[in-house]
């Protein structure tokens, strides 16, 4: 059990200290941090920005209403500004950059407003759809207005329909609660996915970087296949909550302090203890499944530029999980994302966002548990045996059929 620690320490510390995990680890904290107050930082760079846009109103009754129905919606960071003059000149100010865009104005058939939108560039979207919504909100009211309706009338014919969800299973979630749970799915389902492949690609890359070094023959016969394969596993897998423990630290910080609307939008004050312990369980068995599977593939091949091929087909398991999972994020009820979270490679994340999501039976979440344990024990069995014979192959190496080749060197 010695050799199994010191396999185990080695791994983690050597990593710990490499500069591409402490590089990685402040800019993916400054990125966290970034997203965080990702509102702030847009305001400060947008605060003093105004998109000007002159109008030219051919009618000359549209102006007024539009300028005062801009302000009612508050868009503040749209000027409107009426000129009169040719529409050539016009253009050609905003083609010099004087004005940032034109409007021109004028009636159809009716006798309601249409309009012509001018800029450089019609990559922004923002100014034409205020001014789209806006110009839309001043027809509304006009062509109501020809046809006598009075102001109360008009606000009643708008008025969005009461349309209430209630949900009758006595531990069923609000349609409040349920926003926030999608929330703290969706963000551990991605950082679940994100883990899975970067720590499972580096055991990897682990691996075969020993047997390219030539090490690989006297770890072998000093140390136990298993207590090797776990010790990397485990290694590495303190490594990356090492490195999840510092970005939630500072996410979490950086949400605090962000201000209390972004905090209670995301709604983590509420949400079940279980909830939690649901997501440490699923993201640590999820990990021990897949990098096992990465652990067994990384002893197949002599190098490592051959590690991407051999485990494209495991990585290609973690994102069909991945996108079944944001499909169960809008239908978590039905019958495909049921089945599917009691298939181990895809449980860890469809199981979780089960329980995130719907009041799951425990005996379900037991069997799935159950299922995905037994199936790591299985493939830790199997993948000792793949591992011992696959460390000692050498030579081109990159196909599954290895396997074979890997358990015959076993029983030698």
């Amino acid at each position: 059990m010695n050799k199994f620690w010191i396999v185990l320490w080695h791994t983690y510390t050597t990593k710990l200290k490499a500069k591409s995990f402490i590089i990685t680890t402040i800019i993916t904290s400054l990125f966290v941090f970034a997203m965080a107050n990702i509102q702030h930082i847009i305001e400060f760079f947008t605060k003093d920005e105004k998109t000007t846009v002159v109008v030219i109103d051919t009618t000359g009754a549209f102006y007024e209403p539009l300028e005062a129905q801009l302000k009612q919606g508050k868009h503040d960071d749209l000027k409107l500004k009426k000129v009169t003059g040719p529409e050539e000149k016009a253009k050609e100010a905003v083609r010099n950059g004087k004005w940032d865009a034109l409007l021109v104005v004028s009636a159809d058939e009716k006798q309601l407003p249409k309009a012509a939108y001018y800029a450089n560039t019609i990559a922004d979207n923002d100014t034409p759809s205020e001014l789209e919504q806006a110009l839309q909100q001043l027809k509304t009211t006009l062509a109501t207005a020809k046809l006598g309706l009075k102001q109360e009338q008009i606000a009643q014919l708008y008025e969005p329909v009461p349309f209430e969800k209630v949900a009758l299973e006595k531990n069923a979630k609000t349609e409040e609660e349920l926003n926030q749970a999608r929330v703290l799915v969706y963000v551990l389902l991605f950082a679940m996915y994100m883990f899975v492949l970067m720590y499972g690609g580096m055991i990897s890359t682990e691996v075969a970087t020993e047997k390219s070094s030539r090490v690989m023959e006297i770890l072998v016969s000093s140390v136990h296949p298993i207590q090797q394969l776990f010790g990397k596993i485990l290694g590495v897998a303190l490594l990356s909550l090492t490195q999840f423990a510092i970005l939630f630290a500072v996410g979490f910080t950086a949400l605090k302090s962000s201000g209390q609307e972004l905090w209670k939008f995301l709604g983590f004050d509420h949400l079940p203890v279980s909830t939690f312990v649901y997501a440490i369980i699923f993201f640590l068995l999820g990990y021990f499944l897949y990098a096992t599977l990465f652990a067994v593939l990384g002893s197949l091949v002599s190098r490592v530029e051959d590690v991407q091929q051999m485990i494209m087909p495991v990585m290609i398991v973690v994102i069909a999980a991945f996108m079944i999972a944001m499909f169960g994020l809008n239908a978590p009820e039905s019958s495909f994302i049921t089945v599917t979270s009691f298939i181990p490679f895809f449980a860890p994340m469809i199981m979780f966002l089960r329980v995130g999501l719907l009041p799951v039976p425990f005996w379900e979440v037991v069997l799935s548990l159950v299922l995905l344990i037994a199936t790591i024990g299985l493939l830790a069995f199997f993948g000792s045996k793949v591992y011992r014979g696959g460390v000692l192959m050498y030579g081109k190496s990159g196909s599954l059929k290895d396997m074979k080749k890997a358990m015959q060197l076993t029983k030698k």
